[in-house]
């Protein structure tokens, strides 16, 4: 039984599934000439259709040599397309990285204007202070109260009246004749 899908055993299909042609420029081609196969690049293909154009012409045989210079000019058309289309998309490439690179310049910018601003809180625009001494509809909570100054009381010693208007060398007390020391206060 046959598969549906048909299975080709040639070298010549394989990797071939680039969609666009790919790369052209690097692409490998089997050209069918009058003289057999020409494999290659381009350029190859166009170096070698140019060197048989010349071989013809020397022998005198015009028709090989137009027939071999309308294969060359093929393969250089097909050149010629691929390197405008290279052109083309590095132009384009270059367009997108200029705009992303100054879309990048902008953003720097703002950021750094906005970074000068921050940095020098005296150039902000600065808020309306308005302070109300009355009713601010705030619970006011003991934190938020003054606090009592807490009266310091300063022990003073005071002095007798008495000795403090004549002042007595201290007397030191005398051991009594009868021996006895004096009793101590209790």
């Amino acid at each position: 039984m046959k598969s549906s899908r048909s299975r080709s055993r040639s070298k010549s299909n394989r990797n071939r599934n680039s969609g666009g042609g790919g790369n052209v420029v690097n692409r490998v081609f089997d050209s069918s000439g009058p003289e057999g196969k020409v494999r290659g690049t381009p350029q190859q293909i166009i170096d070698k259709y140019n060197q048989l154009a010349r071989d013809a012409q020397l022998s005198g045989d015009r028709v090989a040599t137009e027939n071999f210079q309308q294969h060359a000019e093929h393969y250089l058309r097909m050149l010629a397309e691929a390197q405008r289309e290279i052109e083309a998309r590095r132009e384009e490439q270059d367009r997108q990285n200029r705009e992303r690179q100054a879309e990048r310049d902008r953003e720097r910018a703002a950021r750094q204007e906005q970074e000068a601003n921050a940095a020098d809180p005296a150039q902000a625009p600065q808020p309306d202070v308005v302070e109300n001494e009355g009713d601010s509809g705030l619970v006011e909570t003991p934190e938020s109260q003054p606090k009592p100054k807490p009266k310091t009381t300063r022990s003073r010693s005071r002095k007798p009246k008495a000795e403090a208007e004549a002042p007595q060398p201290e007397t030191v007390p005398q051991p009594e004749a009868d021996g006895t020391a004096p009793e101590a206060a209790e």
